[in-house]
């Protein structure tokens, strides 16, 4: 049973919402409601109690953000700005004056006042206080087999883990808080909880069914998958090799589909695909579902659509030249992995709108088209992008727009919900696909000296991207770009595999530049750079690259730095420190250079 007598209900759109009454000081919420904890101990409020663990998934259901005086993109699960704004892979976009918080976070200047981690922090933590009471309910709930208190034990830890997992990445230092010591927020970040994830993890994969009956809940491969990653975190190679190797094999999809890359790597971010064989892990999103909000409509991606343009908003997140410079590939299809803005493809920041442009006729990945909307290629069905007259100012954040995130005229009656002043979507966030499993993977075999086996998965994903499928075609008339598209690609499209032995000529060394570079090029302006950045100890060096070279071509970053000791990893919000006083005494400490 939990400690204190009441538990709080929240209701918000239809979902009811459980957090520990304790916990208000923490997470700075007021109560609106209360229920003894036996209103809620039988079947039916265990799993309205589990609903809510998932619910916090998208860190906006819960009207946390708004409670707290926060936005939706504060918190977004995408973590487009902590994952790929601060790595690189975008420019925060809009212009100057617009989200300044974001600025500090893009330069590497961010401080422990700015609110973006304090938010980010609340809402990551209040999925740990759902799941907690849930844990701290279940033992005694009526109504429930052994078995069936299993199943959600499993399904709760494997959510436990993902906030978790999602803290120590963000920043490290963690105070560890579960079902037994849940009334007390105040605990010391100073003890190591790796173990401790990869527990919540085991105990899921151990326990999770491989198939559910709702596609949006873990099953047993998801789990599996989330434990090998906590193992690549901690560079414990065998013990992620040995969980690869089961999972490529083995693994499966919540709705029964056999892991594999979908022939279209567009259709990984089509709201009218998701779902598929290659979505390991994925937050459900609806549009239009009658709550007159866009709460469940990917909310945290509602800046992310070009400027003056059919979407009614905002200019965000708009990819970097040095992003589109590594789809850049040479005679034989293959990247530049040393040189690639020596190779610079071909912009209109100098050129007006109403100027002629004709795009770089250069060889090129077709992913570059699928991750980013530049001048004269098709924007999907919205009509060849049009440059400078979508982007907000380009002097400031360049001349692109993202793509990733952007759903289809055709059926936007079904995945656009304009219930805000900016769009929400349908289109799931995908925490884990296959094309990241098989990459970390490659670099778990990398890691081992296993070079023809890291060799081969990685030519797993270059494969598709050399796919017919994945290229991107003009359109068969430019004036009706929903009449459809023709046979003739839209850029020339030229990827080749690696040849068999290259990994092994090239050894450990030339192996995982490989792997790290073809995961800038298939998760790009998917919010893992940073992370991947920082594990790999490489953050400094890129990112002193990236903004000596980016700086010269857009004004948002002048000053950018990578302050090695300290950026690799975010500090803990200073509000979280000021609440933690204990004694008298503050138990969180703060991260080094900080």
């Amino acid at each position: 049973m939990i400690k204190s007598k009441y538990i709080v209900i929240a209701a918000v759109m239809s979902t009811a919402i459980l957090v520990d009454a304790c916990s208000k000081s923490f997470l700075e919420r007021s109560p609106q409601g209360a229920l003894t904890g036996s209103d809620v101990q039988n079947k039916d409020g265990i799993q309205a109690l589990l609903v809510g663990v998932y619910a916090a998934l998208d860190g906006q259901s819960s009207g946390t953000t708004a409670l707290n005086g926060g936005n939706p993109w504060e918190a977004a699960p995408t973590n487009w700005i902590y994952g790929s704004v601060a790595a690189g892979d975008a420019h925060k976009g809009s212009d100057a004056t617009d989200q300044p918080p974001v600025s500090q976070i893009a330069t590497g200047v961010f401080d422990p006042s700015n609110g973006f981690f304090n938010t980010k922090w609340q809402v990551l933590f209040e999925g740990i206080a759902r799941a907690n009471t849930l844990l701290s309910l279940l033992p005694d709930a009526t109504g429930m087999t052994d078995a069936d208190k299993v199943g959600v034990k499993a399904q709760t830890l494997f959510l436990r883990g993902h906030y978790y997992f999602e803290l120590k990445k963000m920043y490290d230092k963690v105070p560890w808080v579960d079902e037994t010591n849940m009334d007390d927020y105040k605990q010391p970040n100073n003890v190591e909880i790796w173990p401790k994830i990869e527990a919540d993890f085991q105990y899921a994969y151990d326990n999770l069914p491989e198939t559910q009956t709702s596609v949006g809940r873990a099953n047993k491969w998801a789990a599996a998958c989330y434990l090998a990653k906590t193992y690549v975190y901690q560079a414990k190679w065998s013990e992620a090799k040995a969980l690869f190797d089961i999972i490529t094999v083995k693994g499966q999809t919540t709705n029964g589909l056999s892991y594999g890359l979908v022939d279209r790597f567009e259709d990984n971010f089509d709201p009218a695909n998701k779902n598929n064989k290659e979505s390991v892990f994925a937050i459900q999103m609806t549009a239009n579902d009658g709550t007159l909000s866009i709460a469940n409509a990917n909310q945290g991606e509602m800046l992310n659509f070009p400027y003056n343009s059919p979407f009614g908003c905002c200019g965000f997140y708009q990819p970097t030249q040095d992003l589109v410079n590594s789809y850049r590939t040479d005679a034989t299809g293959l990247p530049y992995l040393d040189d690639a803005n020596d190779h610079a493809v071909k912009n209109d920041m100098k050129i007006l709108s109403t100027e002629p442009f004709t795009p770089d006729a250069g060889n090129l990945d077709p992913r570059l088209d699928w991750t980013v909307g530049r001048r004269g290629i098709p924007y999907l069905d919205w009509g060849n992008h049009p440059g400078r007259s979508w982007v907000r100012d380009q002097d400031y954040a360049g001349p692109y727009a993202p793509k990733k995130n952007v759903y289809w005229q055709y059926d936007q009656d079904k995945y656009k919900d304009a219930n805000s002043w900016a769009p929400g979507s349908a289109l799931n966030v995908v925490l884990i696909r296959y094309a990241d499993v098989l990459l970390q993977a490659a670099e778990a075999e990398a890691q081992l000296g296993n070079y023809t086996a890291a060799e081969t998965y990685v030519n797993q994903v270059r494969t598709r991207a050399g796919k017919p499928a994945t290229a991107v075609y003009k359109y068969t008339n430019d004036a009706a770009p929903m009449g459809g598209f023709s046979t003739t690609p839209a850029a020339n499209y030229v990827v080749s595999t690696y040849t068999a032995g290259t990994f092994a000529a090239g050894g450990k060394d030339f192996s995982l530049k490989a792997i790290y570079f073809e995961r800038k090029l298939e998760l790009a302006m998917e919010g893992q750079r940073y992370f991947d950045l920082v594990r790999w100890g490489i953050a400094a060096t890129e990112l002193t690259k990236f903004f000596a070279y980016e700086s010269k071509i857009t004004t948002d970053i002048t000053g950018g730095k990578f302050v090695a000791g300290r950026n690799e990893h975010y500090p803990i919000p200073q509000r979280q420190i000021d609440l933690s006083v204990k004694g008298g005494t503050k138990t969180l400490e703060q991260n080094q250079g900080y």
